[in-house]
């Protein structure tokens, strides 16, 4: 067997390299590739170098962590999986040791080594990998692995869903129409919430949202666009607020939208400081952030697997790994068409 993996040599430009078939240790399995998910993430640190640059420059910088695949090899202590199971691979690896990570808290660990970014910038667009077995799910028999990259995602969604309370009567508006915007729409359709409002700038992510289960959409640019949204919620505005576009304008606007012990929720990553009138929300409204996900991945498999998810449903665009250039000068030129990408490694 040979292996290759995607380095980015520098912003915008990648080199597949001959690497080493890594060796599983023996709390780890060797998993063969064959999906990865394409993130705004991995986007962001291609187009302008990852959010956190590595300490040591001479560190080969590997992208994407939405990963799925096969077991091919398992290590002496691995007892739940087997040589070839079909998985999803949680891509953050916990200390396991902090106060955080005891409390189950284990996203937020300071030193989580998260694939794709630091300390070791693993990257998943390779052919062969190895992960520790207690972050590598295995598949029910109805899932394939197209599906199984999109789990880390949905879990953002899941994660951002709960933090938020969502449940069945609240109403709901979703800032931004990308993949995490649906994956989140999707989970609280699953928990039970049926009033959903999506705004996005652009039709066809509207669109996405429409046949994804979005009571009403509208578009972010229309005049006085913010009283429209209230006409629908009623005066109260929002019980909860997602805001997953990752921009100061949006999460400017949450505050706006949201209702009297409301709650906000910040899932996208947002650069620079965004100013807040707390005036405007000193009626018990709660602010939360949402960082990554954690022990998310059953539910999510789960919801998928008995059909209450379509993961696949926001794809839009299938690359293949040798066209890994291309499909990264795509993302970035082509950022209104693009909903999800998805690159095939095998």
């Amino acid at each position: 067997m040979e292996n290759s993996k995607a380095i980015l040599i520098e912003t915008k430009k990648f080199e597949i390299q001959d690497v080493e078939i890594p060796v599983p240790a023996e709390d780890e399995v060797l998993l063969k590739v064959e999906y990865v998910g394409m993130c705004g993430s991995d986007i962001h640190g291609f187009e302008h170098g990852p959010y956190i640059p590595p300490s040591d420059p001479n560190t080969k910088i590997g992208l994407g962590h939405e990963c799925s695949g096969e077991v091919i090899e398992i290590g002496s202590n691995v007892n739940d999986l087997n040589i070839g199971d079909k998985v999803a691979i949680e891509p953050g690896v916990p200390c396991r040791k902090c106060k955080f990570c005891m409390e189950g808290k284990y996203n937020i660990c300071p030193s989580v080594d998260f694939m794709a970014t630091s300390p070791n910038y693993k990257g998943a667009l390779t052919h062969y990998l190895t992960h520790p077995a207690d972050l590598t799910f295995k598949l029910p028999d109805n899932m394939d692995t197209m599906e199984g990259a999109l789990i880390e995602p949905l879990a953002v969604g899941f994660h951002a869903a709960t933090q938020g309370g969502a449940g069945v009567g609240d109403k709901v508006v979703i800032l931004g129409a990308g993949s995490i915007g649906l994956m989140t729409l999707q989970a609280c359709k699953t928990m039970g919430v049926s009033e959903i409002v999506v705004i996005d700038l652009f039709d066809n992510k509207l669109e996405f949202a429409k046949s994804l289960g979005a009571t009403e959409v509208i578009k972010a640019n229309i005049p006085d666009m913010l009283n429209e949204c209230k006409k629908l919620l009623g005066p109260y505005g929002a019980d909860i607020v997602f805001e997953t576009a990752g921009s100061q304008v949006t999460a400017s606007q949450t505050t706006s939208l949201i209702s009297r012990g409301g709650t906000i929720i910040i899932v996208g990553t947002i650069p620079g400081e965004t100013p807040i009138n707390f005036l405007s929300i000193n009626r018990e409204v709660t602010i939360k952030t949402v960082f990554r996900y954690a022990n998310m991945f059953p539910s999510a498999i789960e919801a998928v697997a008995a059909g209450k998810i379509n993961v696949k449903g926001s794809v839009n665009k299938l690359f293949d790994y040798k066209d890994v250039q291309e499909a990264f000068d795509y993302s970035i030129r082509n950022k209104q068409e693009l909903i999800k990408g998805v690159i095939k490694v095998s």
